[in-house]
Formats: structure tokens, C-alpha cells, sequence
């Protein structure tokens, strides 16, 4: 069975167009053919808003070795703006499935349920969407009219995860020294996240975003849930509006740049962590210190330890004001509590999701957990 839902979680009367492998296959291109399109010390990264492209994303789960009743959920992409349109979303399982969404933040998620006997389960969602790139000067004056005031209230709270106090706001004040506008500020504590965290390779999946332990301990290297958390949380430390947005990486970068990419065919890893911050006139600024560290440690064989490098300063200029839509948003929610689960909450939700009678399974292991993520481009 197949059902179809809009993007408001409504059954859609319509059929859906499936995502076969071959077409898969086809639009996927190798990465290593991407690092060869430029040479390192002539890079661009430029993205343009005005284009939107349109894409079909997959995720199929199959419970491995199911032990008594087995449950899973699965991020619904949520985001409406003007860099994304979530469309609508389809299933197929051999469970019952249902959407659910997140009561704090709205995130959508669909949940599928397997009695004992289902020897395997699978469940299979397919969303499809629309993305722009984002880029914006920060130069001058903005005209953006003003947002809600108790949704921009909303956006400074603490969490689990991001605390506002202590050593977090010590930090964030001591980095936005003589800083005086919302830009000031946000230009201040990027550059202050890029200065002083790095790229960790060993750090399992996106990482875990605990801002506080990491400030504490002085151990500033992560991944992107750990960098652009940190961002968010200086953020709102001294009182500007910010948000973390976790998606995942669908296509090729259009610039060459191969740890900006996703393999169409195989999405396994590409799960990215992207942060907004509110400035006054501008509206809801893209942000992403955490992918100018990846490229400094990764792009090339070399660490890369200079934003001037031209590898990296391109990058480091366009991320901070833009983003390249060639990546899709789940949603902004953290501290979630999945309906249904026996498990703890989540500090953020962008990858499956599945328990058993033996407890949560690892989302971080995909080969194990055994789901596999793809994407293809609708012209």
C-alpha cells in the first residue's frame, strides 16, 4: 500500500511519481570527477538565489534482525520559506504507518509500526521538495520588516543542549566585544566559531551539539551539530534570534567543491547541520561556520589552516549570509520526544529513527541499523 501526503499532512488524492534505481544511478555523479573540475588555487563558490530545482528524496528502512515489536520514525521534511517548499510525501510499509508531529517545533515525522510476527519490516518514504540557493549582503542598512516578537522570543531560548547562561554567555560576550549591531554580533561570533573550533573526522555522525561540555572542556573540534550548535548558542546568549536547521546534502555542489556534495545514489552520511540567526532588517540570515571548517580540514590533503587560503575563502565569505541549495531541511526542532518510543529524547532529529523489544538502534550505523537514503532531480 501507498499513501500519499501533502504538505500539510493531508491525504493526497494523486499518484505519486516513484524514484526507480536506474534513474538514480544515472543522476548521480562520482565526487572523485568533481574534485578534478578546479584547481585548488583557483575555487569559487558563488550561489545565486532565482533558481529553484526540484527534488525526490527516498529513504528506505528494512529492520535486519527484527527482535518482538519494532518501531520506526522518520523525518518528514517541514520547512516552507523562501529557500525551500516541502511538497508532499509518500510511504509504502508493510506496518501501520502514521504522521506525527513534533507539538514544540512542528517537525513532521512518519511512524511505523511492526507487530512481533513481521519477520521483515520495512518502510519506505519518499518526499518531494523544492530548494533555492540563499545568499544575502549584510552591507548597509536592511528594510526587512520586523518578525513576531514572541516568535523571535521563541528563537532565544535555552535547551538541553544549548544553554544561555554561564560559560556559554561569558564566551558569547567576550566574542562580540565592542560589537553593537545584530550584524556586529553575528559577524563577530562567526568568526569566532571559525577561529577557534575545527573539524573532527572522528566524531561519530553530525555529532551531539552539548555546547556546554564542549566550552568546558575545551575540546572545540565536532561536526556540524556541534559547530553551528555552538553558533546558535552564542547567539542567543547575548540575544539575537537563532536557529539551527538540520537537512542533509542531496546533490553535487555546482562549484566542485567535493565535501559540499552528496552522492544522489547514496546519501549515507550526508546528513548536515545548516544554522539561521534573526538581524534586525535583514530577517532570517543563513549561516554555516561549520562547513568552512570541513573544507579547511578536508577539501584538500592539506589541513587547510588559513581563511585566506583560496580554497577556503570563498566558502568562508558565501556561508555566512547564503548557503548552496544543493541540501534539503528537515526541521529546527531539538530536545524531541518521539511518540511512542521507550527511548530518551533526541537532542535533534534528521536521521531514521527505530527501536525493538532489544532497544534504540544506532541511526549512526546505517549499514547495520540497514537503511539506505537517495535522491534524484525532477526536471
Amino acid at each position: 500500500m501507498t499513501t500519499v501526503f501533502d504538505r500539510h499532512g493531508a491525504v493526497a488524492r494523486r499518484a505519486f511519481l516513484q524514484t526507480s534505481a536506474a534513474a538514480l544511478s544515472a543522476s548521480a555523479l562520482p565526487l572523485t570527477a568533481l574534485a578534478q573540475t578546479a584547481a585548488p588555487a583557483q575555487r569559487s563558490f558563488t550561489p545565486t538565489p532565482g533558481t529553484w530545482r526540484t527534488f525526490e528524496v527516498s529513504t528506505r528502512v528494512e529492520i535486519a534482525k527484527p527482535q518482538g515489536a519494532t518501531k520506526v520514525w522518520l523525518p518528514i521534511p517541514s520547512i516552507n520559506s523562501d529557500w525551500q517548499r516541502s511538497l508532499e510525501s509518500s510511504y509504502s510499509s508493510n506496518g501501520q504507518a502514521r504522521l506525527a508531529v513534533d507539538g514544540k517545533y512542528g517537525a513532521r515525522m512518519l511512524m511505523v509500526e511492526f507487530a512481533a510476527s513481521e519477520a521483515k519490516p520495512f518502510v519506505e518514504l519518499t518526499s518531494r521538495i523544492q530548494t533555492q540557493n540563499r545568499a544575502q549582503s549584510l552591507d548597509g542598512k536592511g528594510t526587512v520588516a520586523a518578525a513576531d516578537a514572541s516568535d523571535l522570543q521563541f528563537w532565544r531560548r535555552a535547551t538541553q543542549l544549548l544553554p544561555t547562561d554561564g560559560i556559554v554567555r561569558e564566551t558569547a560576550l567576550e566574542a562580540t566585544k565592542g560589537a553593537k549591531t545584530d550584524v556586529e554580533k553575528a559577524r563577530a561570533i562567526f568568526n569566532w566559531v571559525v577561529a577557534n573550533t575545527y573539524r573532527e573526522p572522528k566524531v561519530r555522525g553530525c555529532g551531539e551539539g552539548d555546547i556546554k561540555t564542549m566550552l568546558e572542556t575545551h575540546n572545540l573540534g565536532g561536526k556540524c551539530a556541534d559547530l553551528n550548535a555552538l553558533f546558535v548558542g552564542l547567539c542567543r546568549a547575548v540575544g539575537l534570534p537563532a536557529r539551527d536547521v538540520y537537512g542533509i546534502r542531496l546533490a553535487p555542489s555546482a562549484f566542485g567543491y567535493k565535501e559540499l556534495s552528496g552522492n544522489p545514489a547514496s546519501l549515507k552520511g550526508a546528513q548536515h547541520c545548516r544554522a539561521e540567526v534573526y538581524l534586525s532588517g535583514f530577517g532570517w540570515v543563513a549561516m554555516d561556520p561549520a562547513d568552512v571548517a570541513k573544507v579547511m580540514r578536508l577539501e584538500t590533503a592539506e589541513w587547510i589552516k588559513s581563511t585566506a587560503h583560496p580554497v577556503v575563502a570563498p566558502v568562508n565569505k558565501a556561508l555566512m549570509g547564503g548557503w548552496e541549495g544543493n541540501w534539503m531541511a528537515y526541521n529546527n526542532a531539538h530536545d524531541v520526544t518521539l511518540p511512542g518510543s521507550t527511548g530518551g529524547k533526541l537532542g535533534f532529529f534528521m536521521y531514521p529513527v527505530a527501536e525493538t523489544a532489544a532497544g534504540r538502534l544506532d541511526s549512526y550505523a546505517p549499514d547495520d541499523f540497514k537503511y539506505q537514503i537517495t535522491s534524484r532531480e525532477v526536471a
